[in-house]
């Protein structure tokens, strides 16, 4: 039986690990060539060997979504590996979290080159392989293939949180460019929807206490949430619980599938009822 993205090609970025990573198998499950980009190389690779391992198809590209020469260099692979693209996925990021009178002119600008600059550089590459080959087969009278981006934004850019002025802010710059996207590029039949996601476990969210970190240009940042936080924010889950990685994924999912060949401009929560 056809999977729901079968003959389709994805490019998900941030797809080394947890959410990412989840959705880049999620989908070369259902059939989709997926390519896997992060920002260590490592991690892709691996994840390209479980797709390759169960029957997929897949292509690691590593590389930084803040690099101004990124975009191209992944589109360029994509086509020339597969020689289309259906989906892009803007999933790369991370927090850098601080409170505002002590927050840095760094650690603001790293949030809004990760989560807005780099996702709108994206969609900007992507532009030729998505918007010109869409206006092509319309032009001939054809109907143009799926295509679709989904960007990652979070509840944070929503509701705002305390200590991430500079992760709510590009979260929420995440919904105005998801807007906009779905207004300019709908009229050659391309979808851009976003998915806020709440409190899903990952290396991001997990106990600050265990210690994890990212470097970035030479600073080394620290990841995660005090678990004294965490337990609070458990018990402000309707469900009951946070979610996982591959939950995260399937509103991705659902996003990118032919069940939602008439939602765009949408922002879905992913939050397990977080802040209803």
């Amino acid at each position: 039986m056809p999977g729901l993205l079968s003959n389709q090609v994805a490019i998900v970025t941030g797809a080394g690990r947890g959410i990412g990573a989840a959705t880049a198998r999620l989908f070369a499950h259902q059939g989709a060539r997926v390519v896997v980009s992060d920002l260590d190389p490592e991690p892709a690779k691996a994840v390209v060997a479980e797709i390759a391992g169960a029957g997929g198809q897949a292509l690691a590209v590593a590389g930084d979504v803040t690099d101004a020469a990124f975009p191209d260099r992944i589109m360029s692979a994509t086509i020339e590996a597969y020689g289309k693209l259906n989906i892009l996925v803007n999933n790369a990021g991370y927090t850098w979290d601080g409170v505002v009178h002590k927050m840095t002119d760094d650690q603001w600008q790293a949030m809004l080159d990760c989560h807005v600059t780099g996702p709108f550089r994206m969609i900007r590459a992507a532009a030729p392989h998505m918007r010109e080959v869409a206006k092509q087969e319309l032009a001939a009278g054809k109907t143009p293939e799926p295509r679709c981006i989904v960007n990652v934004s979070s509840t944070s850019g929503i509701h705002g949180n305390a200590g991430q002025v500079n992760y709510a802010t590009a979260k929420m710059g995440v919904l105005g460019m998801t807007m906009t996207i779905a207004k300019e590029w709908g009229q050659f039949g391309i979808r851009c929807n976003c998915v806020a996601f709440g409190m899903i476990d990952t290396r991001l969210s997990r106990s600050k206490e265990l210690g994890e970190s990212i470097d970035v240009h030479g600073s080394k940042v620290p990841l995660g949430i005090p678990e004294t936080l965490r337990q609070m924010a458990t018990m402000l889950i309707p469900l009951g619980r946070w979610g996982d990685a591959e939950e995260a994924a399937g509103g991705i999912l659902m996003l990118a599938s032919p069940y939602a060949s008439y939602v765009t401009g949408h922002c879905l929560e992913v939050t397990g009822g977080f802040g209803i």
